[in-house]
């Protein structure tokens, strides 16, 4: 009683396969419950999400919220936060590492806080100059325009690349960027496929990866990891009848970098 807690993605899982007993819910052979437009594994209809103002889920996937967070600013690590934290960790992400982030998006500017608190030196890839700022903001060490030959030439080799992109683009340039064993991990979902040369891969055994979310123990990981660090997203809190008007927001990508509603604005 009296703790804040937290509702991610993940809302239920089979519990009995070896990925739920491992802690990898995401990683569910039957499939995971989304918080959201997925159907109920113990009640007829789907799932709702957050957008209410009361939710009943099992007890085994709720999170504990460190008081220490500021809860709008802190909900969206239990989504764009362990979806980058999953990845940067299960890659040994860390001190000494050189670790490359495509896009300054949501995901991309919570993967360069979270980069920048384990340790790493974080580079930044974005196709405009005038995003350049943007990136320093979070901490990124250093920013490359990757329509810039010159700029990607001179970029130093990277051990992994958290690739933020949902949209079909050329991941053999970045591909040539990795070191020895390097690997460029997906954490964007293009709905187109994405072509890939052979020689982008084999000359120097790298390799591309991609990551979903976290289980429900790394999402607890992340949260006290984001307190620690003191952590947050960068959001703009709305009200709920503001909402049609993120949505169109959202579409023209003017957003940095996350809404929230705050729903005791619900009449």
């Amino acid at each position: 009683m009296g703790d804040l807690a937290g509702v991610g993605r993940i809302v239920d899982s089979c519990r009995e396969c070896q990925h739920c007993h491992a802690g990898d819910e995401q990683c569910c052979e039957e499939g995971w419950t989304v918080v959201f437009n997925s159907k109920d594994r113990k009640h007829s209809g789907i799932t709702y999400g957050g957008f209410s103002q009361n939710i009943v889920v099992v007890e085994n996937y709720v999170l504990h919220v460190p008081k220490t967070l500021d809860l709008a600013s802190a909900a969206p690590i239990l989504c764009a936060g362990i979806t980058v934290y999953s990845p940067l960790k299960h890659w040994n992400a860390g001190s000494g590492k050189n670790i490359g982030v495509i896009r300054i998006d949501g995901l991309g500017h919570m993967a360069i806080k979270i980069a920048k608190a384990m340790g790493a030196n974080v580079t930044v890839f974005t196709i405009s100059q005038s995003k350049a700022d943007d990136a320093k903001h979070p901490g990124a060490d250093q920013v490359v325009v990757s329509i810039d030959v010159a700029q990607m030439n001179n970029c130093p080799k990277q051990d992994i690349i958290l690739d933020t992109v949902s949209a079909k683009h050329n991941v053999n340039l970045y591909l040539k960027l990795l070191n020895e064993d390097g690997s460029l991990v997906m954490a964007g979902l293009p709905a187109e496929p994405l072509e890939v040369g052979t020689f982008s891969v084999t000359n120097g055994r790298k390799s591309l990866s991609s990551s979903s979310i976290g289980g429900i123990a790394e999402t607890q990981e992340v949260l006290d990891f984001c307190a620690k660090h003191n952590i947050t997203a960068g959001i703009e809190l709305i009200s709920i009848q503001q909402e049609n008007e993120a949505f169109e927001r959202l579409e023209n990508g003017d957003v940095k970098y996350r809404f929230v509603i705050d729903m005791s604005t619900l009449k």
